[in-house]
C-alpha cells in the first residue's frame, strides 16, 4: 500500500469549526482514559469550541497548520510566539502549543509532516528555538518529540479541569537536524 500523500496548509478563518472539533476529538481520545471525566469535561470547554479557535486563528502571533489527505483532515498543529519560560535557551522562541493526529491516522507520518511543516514555519518566521509542553505520563509523544531532537529544559504545572499535573518542557533549536525523525 503506497504512503498517502499528505499536504500541510495554513488555516484560515473559516477553520474554527474544524480545528474545534478535531482538537476537541484527538485531546479526549488521547487523554480521557486516563483522566476523570469531570476534568476533561471543563479543560474540553474551556479549550475547544468555535469561538475558541476563531480568536486563535485571528491572533497576528498564531500559526495553524493543517494536514490533510486529498479532501479529509488528518491532523493539525498551532504554533505561538510569545515569551517562553525561563528555562527555554535564549532566542527568538516559537511555542508549539499543538501538534494532533486524527486517531485513525497515528503511526502513519501524519506527525512527522506536520513536525516538519512546523520547523520550516518557524524556520521562515526566523525563530531560533522551538518548545513545547508534554504531560509526563504521555510516553508516545515524549518519544516522538525526543526523536525530532527535542530535550527536556524544565517541567511546569498543567490544569486539567481541577486536577494539576506535571508537564516536560522541551526545546531544540529551530535548525537542528532531525535524525530517526520519519
Amino acid at each position: 500500500m503506497p504512503e498517502p500523500i499528505i499536504s500541510i496548509r495554513i488555516a484560515a478563518a473559516q477553520d474554527a469549526e474544524l480545528l474545534a472539533e478535531l482538537g476537541a476529538r484527538t485531546f479526549a481520545h488521547t487523554f480521557a482514559r486516563d483522566n476523570a471525566p469531570e476534568d476533561m469535561a471543563a479543560y474540553l470547554a474551556a479549550a475547544f469550541g468555535p469561538a475558541l479557535q476563531a480568536a486563535e486563528l485571528a491572533d497576528p502571533d498564531t500559526t495553524f497548520l493543517i494536514a490533510e489527505v486529498g479532501r479529509e483532515t488528518v491532523g493539525y498543529a498551532r504554533l505561538v510566539r510569545s515569551p517562553a519560560p525561563e528555562c527555554i535557551p535564549a532566542g527568538r522562541p516559537i511555542e508549539l502549543r499543538r501538534i494532533y493526529a486524527a486517531e485513525a491516522w497515528l503511526g502513519r507520518r501524519v506527525g512527522a509532516a506536520l513536525m516538519r511543516a512546523c520547523l520550516a514555519e518557524a524556520e521562515r518566521q526566523q525563530c531560533s528555538v522551538i518548545w513545547l509542553d508534554v504531560w509526563e505520563r504521555n510516553a508516545r509523544a515524549i518519544a516522538f518529540y525526543q526523536q525530532w531532537r527535542f530535550v527536556q529544559v524544565g517541567a511546569q504545572d498543567f490544569l486539567l479541569g481541577s486536577d494539576v499535573q506535571r508537564d516536560l518542557l522541551m526545546a531544540r533549536p529551530v535548525l537542528a537536524p532531525a535524525l530517526g525523525a520519519d
